[in-house]
């Protein structure tokens, strides 16, 4: 598979992709546990169907020291034992802030309350962040069929 446009030497979508890195940086300096940022950007990934940001953040969740078997279980997470409640509270915050078009509400206040009762207002802006940082990604990737697989961790970050 080939991509449709090349976006890392693409001047324009290179300096909008250093963009959003240097957006990321900061998240990543945040309060917001980086297993919870991980697990949120693969279930976003997946539900978008963003081979190339699935490939990359099981790899970058592994490489921080994540398991198989709750890396394996996100696309699943509401049936699985493995993640704690605050996890779940921001994987449910991640599908409703992915799925916006889906419900004419956007995200419940029932999701937002259950979100609030984990994480302070910093994480809580930080899961925000996050979640409409990885949808922008997913969106630029599916849309150029930026292809999968040979994500190496650390190579974009």
């Amino acid at each position: 598979m080939e991509a449709r446009l090349n976006v890392f030497a693409n001047p324009v979508t290179a300096r909008f992709g250093k963009h959003l890195v240097t957006a990321g940086k900061v998240l990543a300096d945040s309060t917001l546990p980086v297993a919870t940022q991980e697990l949120v950007k693969l279930r976003a990934s997946q539900i978008n169907g963003c081979g190339f940001c699935v490939d990359m953040h099981t790899k970058d969740a592994a490489h921080a020291g994540e398991t198989s078997t709750r890396v394996n279980l996100v696309a699943a997470w509401r049936e699985a034992t493995v993640f704690t409640d605050a996890e779940r509270a921001a994987l449910e915050l991640a599908e409703q802030g992915t799925r916006i078009a889906d419900a004419a509400g956007g995200v419940t206040d029932e999701a937002w309350a259950d979100a609030a009762k984990y994480y302070d207002e910093e994480q809580l802006a930080a899961l925000v962040c996050t979640i409409a940082l990885i949808n922008a990604f997913n969106r630029g990737n599916v849309m150029v069929r930026q292809p999968a697989g040979d994500y190496q961790p650390g190579r974009h970050g």
